[in-house]
């Protein structure tokens, strides 16, 4: 075990400071816990008065502290085995890009609604926090971990997981996880060079 967190020190970091920020929020005051979700949104409101706040802090809270049991498991399924393979620093760009390029569109997206009169100016104060879209980052370029034929029965099936939502209720953040299965996909340069997963092994990618 301390060698698989050290061979994945971002991921296992980054689900430390949410397990911190998820007691806070649990053992927090309703009025609290509703101001300190609300302050670290990436909701229009705080992206237009504090940009670098609400696009890093945001990636660190979670809405119901008693999810954090299904994100480390899916902080371990996903971030930990590609930030294992590709290293720190390209999983990092990875899941930071998709983070931070799928929250704005989906907020430029809202933005947009608004002024069109499609949703109410409320939205613009809704909370939006989590790690969902550093998650779809993370499925979408683990793909490329895959050996074929497996590496495309796993991409429609991850294409499928976040395109159905998306059709069914055509969310904002339904939006925002498209864009990040994308850009976890687009970002095939940073594996090159990366062995990939065969039935009996590693071989050369």
């Amino acid at each position: 075990m301390r060698s698989w967190v050290r061979s994945s020190p971002g991921t296992h970091v980054w689900l430390l400071i949410i397990a911190i920020t998820s007691l806070v929020i649990a053992l927090a005051p309703q009025g609290l816990e509703t101001y300190l979700l609300h302050r670290n949104s990436s909701n229009l409101h705080q992206l237009s008065h504090h940009p670098v706040r609400a696009l890093l802090g945001s990636a660190f809270w979670i809405e119901n502290p008693a999810d954090l049991l299904l994100y480390a498991m899916l902080f371990e399924l996903l971030h930990a085995p590609v930030e294992r393979w590709l290293g720190t620093p390209r999983w990092l760009f990875t899941v930071g890009t998709a983070h931070i390029a799928a929250t704005l569109i989906s907020q430029q997206v809202v933005l947009a609604a608004i002024r069109h009169h499609d949703v109410p100016r409320s939205m613009a104060h809704v909370v939006d926090i989590g790690v969902s879209y550093g998650l779809a980052a993370a499925a979408g370029v683990l793909t490329y971990r895959l050996a074929r034929p497996w590496r495309w029965f796993y991409l429609m099936g991850a294409v499928a997981f976040f395109v159905v939502p998306f059709v069914t209720d055509r969310t904002y953040t339904d939006l925002g996880h498209l864009i990040s299965l994308a850009i976890g996909l687009a970002c095939y340069p940073l594996t090159r060079g990366k062995p990939v997963a065969r039935e009996h092994g590693l071989v050369a990618h």
